[in-house]
């Protein structure tokens, strides 16, 4: 069972810019990204952008409105900002709720326990790293939209490593047993070259998530200079549906910037798949 604390909050980094800070104009721009998404089904993972809402609030829709949320989100973010207490490692951040404009996200305190001490010493408490990261914050809303219950695990991933990234799958399945966790691995694709350029590139990543292989996901990224962001949030996310028994993800959306603002020549790239669904 969750330990509901009432916690300190933290508060909105990109509030204003990167999503509407006007609950009822949020709750409508999230009703129509997800407004032409599939019938929801639960997932083990899901893979999903970041970037301002203008830009992937589509892909997002896609993903979150096809999605059964369910009271517990582990939810992985690569580091922006590059502030954090252990550079190295995992921030996570068990002593603040995450407030949006549609209020207060809490933290699961005995699943987040637990974790800490199933992948000690990867996971160190680190308010500094959270503070200003838009990783994890852009998605919440779409959670909150399918779950106003939702608690979170919020986690920025530092490392950029199998290893370690396999590590950190493994403790989420085993602390989650039997209860149903859902894995976000939030990140974005291909950054900053043309679209042309992104497609093939970025084909090549998504070939290694649909299949769940986290590890082939961190060759091809290092083979073929992808320069997507979350790679190992992605990994985590990849492996722990693997390890709870699904055998394959399914891509539900592609986009890039260039389609909204016209420039194809400089793009970022962002997908959206569910991992495991069933």
């Amino acid at each position: 069972m969750n330990e509901r604390v009432v916690v300190p909050t933290r508060h909105p980094a990109v509030g204003g810019t990167f999503y509407p800070s006007l609950p009822g104009r949020l709750r409508a721009d999230l009703r129509s990204y997800m407004s032409r998404a599939q019938p929801p089904r639960s997932a083990y993972a899901v893979l999903a952008p970041h970037p301002a809402l203008l830009y992937g609030g589509h892909v997002g829709g896609a993903v979150f409105g096809a999605l059964a949320v369910p009271d517990t989100v582990v939810i992985l973010s690569p580091n922006h900002t590059g502030r954090a207490t252990a550079i190295e490692g995992g921030s996570i951040l068990l002593g603040r709720a995450y407030r949006t404009p549609l209020g207060d996200v809490q933290p699961d305190l005995t699943l987040g326990h637990e974790l800490v001490e199933r992948a000690a010493p990867l996971l160190v408490e680190d308010l500094v790293a959270h503070a200003h990261e838009h990783g994890i914050e852009v998605l919440l809303p779409f959670l909150q939209m399918r779950n106003p219950a939702v608690s979170i695990v919020p986690i920025i991933v530092g490392w950029k490593d199998w290893a370690r990234s396999r590590t950190l799958a493994t403790a989420i399945a085993e602390a989650a047993g039997d209860r149903d966790v859902l894995v976000v691995a939030s990140s974005d694709l291909t950054h900053y070259e043309t679209a042309a350029e992104a497609e093939v590139k970025d084909s090549l990543a998504l070939d290694q998530i649909v299949a769940l292989d986290g590890e082939g996901l961190f060759r091809e990224v290092a083979l073929h200079r992808i320069s997507m962001c979350g790679v190992a949030a992605t990994a985590v996310a990849c492996e722990y549906a693997r390890l709870r028994g699904a055998t394959s993800g399914e891509l539900v959306s592609y986009s890039h910037s260039g389609i909204v603002n016209g420039d194809t020549h400089r793009v970022v790239a962002y997908a959206g798949a569910l991992l495991g669904a069933r």
